[in-house]
């Protein structure tokens, strides 16, 4: 508990902050049942999971990933390092641009310039992956759609969740409705 003098505070300033205390509504802070803000992932995350494929076969993966502001709106980097049983190891790193859409909590992803220099979505008919995001309660989510030449989908889901010293990632990938992998992770704030 904080004590809080009122006689060194203005009345009005010591309610603002009583009632500022009492409803968690402290700046930055992503209140529970509340909606987190983009501020509130802006990190770098580090972790790591055993990864099973629907064949059985599983490796040990590396991990991380950095949300970062930008001018108008926000960036998610991230790598994976897999490590086989032989000691080899590869990585893959992404880094998607993220724009708000003109619905609440939804962003659109800015992938490529068109024309006009305008940032811009990939279009899923060419083979491109359509990718987008949002923000619901304290979970950013990264979906990532892919058409295959057969007309098929494959759906990309990562779910990252705020949680006390950094986020709890969930991945799901699938193909026509099946489940190819999943994914489940604690990434440490560093």
């Amino acid at each position: 508990m904080i004590p809080i003098r009122l006689g060194r505070f203005p009345f009005v300033a010591s309610v603002a902050l009583l009632l500022c205390l009492a409803l968690g509504a402290l700046p930055g802070a992503a209140q529970e049942g509340g909606q987190a803000e983009i501020a509130d992932f802006v990190g770098e995350y580090v972790g790591e999971a055993e990864v099973v494929s629907a064949d059985g076969s599983s490796a040990r993966r590396n991990l991380s990933v950095t949300i970062a502001e930008t001018e108008d709106g926000f960036s998610v980097a991230w790598s994976t390092v897999t490590v086989k049983p032989s000691g080899d190891s590869k990585e893959k790193s992404y880094e998607i641009m993220f724009l708000p859409s003109d619905r609440e909590g939804i962003f659109a992803a800015a992938m490529k310039r068109n024309v006009f220099g305008h940032a811009v979505q990939l279009d899923p008919m060419k083979g491109e992956p359509y990718v987008w995001g949002r923000i619901s309660g304290d979970t950013m989510t990264v979906y990532s759609l892919f058409v295959d030449d057969h007309g098929g989908y494959e759906m990309q889901q990562y779910d990252r969740t705020l949680t006390e010293g950094g986020l709890k990632l969930e991945f799901d990938r699938f193909r026509n409705g099946e489940t190819l992998r999943s994914v489940s992770a604690f990434l440490k704030r560093r």
